[in-house]
């Protein structure tokens, strides 16, 4: 089973690539709930909060079960790994946030880590890819570093693909696009959300 192959991997080297979490249909319906209008994605938080291009490029919109049915199957599907994670891996995991990303022609994420600086809320991340038509030369590419900066591995953003990773052990950038890419990005946590 995919979930004890997460359990395992995470436990041993910190990340897993779940292919095929959810298939096409799945992936087109949760598509259908999101509104066309997004935000410019931003860096920082609280007071440091603020729009910068030469970092990252891409467009969010937080994601609540209240979006639709299928939004709130994929939410319920995260949480049921969310309780596989503390029974298992006693991580004390006990909220789940995500938002839609859509990265336009042209756009990137520099490399980064996961976390504000200074708060370790956000301990596991995830990463699913919505891209239906992807193929190679397309771009958008996730590469996954170690805190010496080498790199471990690049991932396609192929539709139905999800990458869970310990959110504070792998600096990760994502390649410029040369088609939309979209995704949906988590952060299962270790306080609950207000």
């Amino acid at each position: 089973m995919s979930l004890n192959k997460l359990i395992d991997s995470l436990s041993t080297q910190g990340w897993y690539v779940w292919d095929d979490f959810l298939n096409l249909s799945e992936i087109q319906a949760i598509k259908s709930c999101i509104p066309e209008k997004l935000h410019d994605a931003r860096i920082g938080n609280g007071e440091s909060l603020q729009d910068n291009k030469t970092i990252r490029g891409d467009q969010t919109i937080w994601l609540e079960s209240e979006m639709g049915a299928p939004i709130a199957e994929y939410m319920a599907k995260m949480d049921v790994i969310r309780q596989a994670l503390n029974q298992q891996c006693y991580m004390g995991l006990r909220d789940f946030e995500t938002h839609f990303c859509r990265y336009p022609n042209g756009a990137f994420y520099k490399k980064h880590v996961d976390n504000f600086q200074g708060q370790g809320r956000r301990k596991v991340t995830t990463v699913l890819y919505m891209n239906e038509a992807w193929q190679r030369g397309d771009g958008g590419e996730l590469v996954v570093y170690d805190h010496q900066d080498n790199k471990l591995f690049q991932l396609d953003p192929l539709a139905g693909r999800m990458i869970v990773f310990m959110s504070e052990e792998f600096p990760h950038e994502v390649l410029p696009t040369q088609q939309k890419r979209e995704s949906i990005a988590g952060w299962f946590l270790t306080e609950k959300i207000l």
